[in-house]
Parts: C-alpha cells; sequence; structure tokens
C-alpha cells in the first residue's frame, strides 16, 4: 500500500471509530486497535492463511470469559487492524474502493475481532452477520 493510500485509509479508520456507540469507545481506549499493512509469515502460518491480504483483522489475547486470576501476568489484549486485507476486501471487481464501503468493512472487522474478546467464536459471529 502506498503511503498516499494507507493515509486515506488510516483516515476512513478515524472516522469509523468516531462513529462508534459509547461502550466501543471505552473498550478501544483500553486497547487502541494497532494498524499493520499485512500479517507476518508466523500469523500466517498460525492461521492456516495462504494469502496474505485475505486477514483483515486478529484479536491476540485471553477472552473475557475465559479470564481467572492466575493469568495476571499477560500480555495485554490486541485488536490488529491489516490494511491490506480489508481494501481488498472491500475492492470491487475492478479493484476500485468506493469509502462507503470502506469505511463498513473497517467497522465489521473491528466489531468483529471486540467480539472475540468478549468471548464470541467465529460460529457465534457467522449466525450474527459478522463472519
Amino acid at each position: 500500500m502506498d503511503p498516499r493510500t494507507r493515509r486515506y485509509f488510516d483516515k476512513q479508520l478515524e472516522r469509523v471509530l468516531a462513529e462508534m456507540p459509547p461502550l466501543v469507545h471505552e473498550l478501544i481506549e483500553k486497547n487502541p486497535p494497532a494498524r499493520r499493512g499485512l500479517p507476518i509469515s508466523q500469523v500466517m502460518k498460525e492461521m492456516g492463511l495462504q494469502f496474505r491480504d485475505d486477514l483483515c483483522g486478529l484479536y491476540t489475547g485471553v477472552p473475557i470469559n475465559e479470564r481467572s486470576v492466575t493469568q495476571s501476568g499477560n500480555l495485554p489484549d490486541v485488536v490488529t487492524i491489516y490494511r491490506e486485507g480489508i481494501w481488498s476486501t472491500a475492492a470491487d471487481q475492478h479493484g476500485r474502493v468506493a469509502p462507503k464501503q470502506l469505511r463498513r468493512d473497517i467497522r465489521v472487522t473491528i466489531l468483529h475481532e471486540l467480539a472475540h474478546h468478549h468471548g464470541l467464536t467465529e460460529e457465534d459471529l457467522e449466525e450474527l452477520g459478522y463472519d
């Protein structure tokens, strides 16, 4: 992703974050999303993915419903947003990305990863339409 496109993406991400409900803002303030272009090869291998732009986001941490006092030394939770994956998902068949679609895909990715933070599985998210 070239610097201009990256700035555009980040501007759209900031717009999406600003439009999120107060409860989401509370979660994001505790753990702001990390922004990356593409996942590293280790993440690709762990996720069983073949193409680097197949991954839009990733939650790393211990979901709230699985926490206990014995995990007090764990690293903080992280939601990572992968620009290239979201950009690829938002693109139409001609490779064009409409701002509205980009913001929608960013929003869905953020909510999807925050849902993992709260213990929802991929199956739960699929039922809710956030797959």
